[in-house]
């Protein structure tokens, strides 16, 4: 168990080989029981009116998108869903739990590479970036890479039985990136083309957040070559962007759906995450933008935008469909 983690698609090591838990949920808290009443939820706005004339736009927007939305089903074995029992996690609870959310002081999203990126690896963390600011409706940057030398010999291995050379994930959450989160940082998300490994009785995981010090990490060094022509680079582009967002949102507060095939459900496989979307449904979208204080219409057309420009034809058509239901009358 990895105290306070969410570690996503990993692989266990007790034996080697063995299929362990994607994403361990040890800092989950109770969720009170979701509720019409919307006296008692915080406001997003200082403005009582405001923010209550806010919340039902919100709750309407999300009726809309709804019928887009194709529900989870009843999980196979293999999946997440199917070795794990999660509750999931409505907007009503999300608000209700007083989630981490940014603030006035801290709204930025902090991109930390690490190690070196060939010249296609660079396109797909530009392209990460761009999307992080959009899917979030924040500002996001990207820092100067920090070089794999800082990381000392005791947190490197090569794996005892594959060979491939790793990084210890729990002491870049724990030594590296917290001395480095900027004070205007709602989060530090440091991306590496290394592999990763967590600890003892672990092969090796795709992300890792730490949701109370605000900073995780994620690799794309099992996401394929996206040097080996278009078809390649989509597909490591679209598993780079789904675990951004996810371990973002998690970082937000954002629990697994159970729901909905959602970009924010657990996922127990490389195949699981091929088979999920780039995009949040209905509930998660709209915990999304209360949180940050964004607007769908604006949101749902920047990523449009963004998958039109990258060719991802499928996410760019649902993304217009939505844009559509949500300018249509009540």
């Amino acid at each position: 168990m990895l105290t306070r983690r969410r570690t996503l698609l990993g692989l266990a090591a007790l034996p080697l080989g063995a299929w362990a838990p994607a994403c361990s949920q040890s800092d989950r808290r109770p969720t009170p029981a979701a509720s019409s009443n919307t006296d008692h939820l915080p406001a997003a706005t200082s403005s009582a009116d405001a923010a209550k004339v806010r919340w039902a736009g919100l709750l309407a927007a999300r009726e809309k998108l709804r019928p887009l939305h194709t529900r989870a089903g009843k999980p196979q074995p293999g999946e997440w869903r199917y070795e794990h029992t999660e509750t999931g996690q409505t907007f009503e609870e999300y608000v209700r739990g007083r989630p981490t959310v940014p603030t006035a002081d801290r709204r930025a999203i902090v991109v930390q590479p690490i190690g070196p990126f060939d010249e296609a690896q660079h396109k797909v963390l530009e392209l990460t970036t761009d999307y992080m600011s959009r899917y979030f409706g924040l500002p996001t940057r990207r820092e100067e890479a920090l070089p794999l030398t800082l990381i000392p010999a005791s947190a490197k291995r090569v794996h005892p039985t594959w060979g491939d050379k790793q990084v210890l994930s729990q002491w870049v959450l724990d030594e590296m990136l917290p001395s480095r989160l900027p004070k205007d940082a709602a989060a530090l998300i440091a991306f590496t083309t290394s592999d990763l490994w967590p600890g003892k009785g672990w092969n090796f995981v795709f992300g890792q957040a730490d949701l109370r010090a605000r900073v995780g990490l994620w690799s794309v060094y099992r996401y394929g070559d996206p040097s080996k022509g278009d078809a390649a680079f989509k597909l490591t582009l679209r598993r780079a962007l789904k675990v951004a967002v996810h371990e973002t949102g998690h970082m937000f507060s954002l629990e697994h759906c159970t729901a909905y095939r959602c970009v924010q459900a657990g996922i127990n496989s490389l195949e699981e995450e091929d088979r999920a979307p780039l995009w949040a449904c209905p509930e998660c979208a709209t915990k999304i933008v209360w949180a940050t204080s964004a607007d769908h219409l604006p949101r749902y057309e920047k990523l449009r935008a963004f998958c039109e420009t990258a060719g991802l034809q499928e996410e760019a058509a649902f993304f217009a469909k939505s844009l559509d239901v949500l300018r249509t009358d009540p």
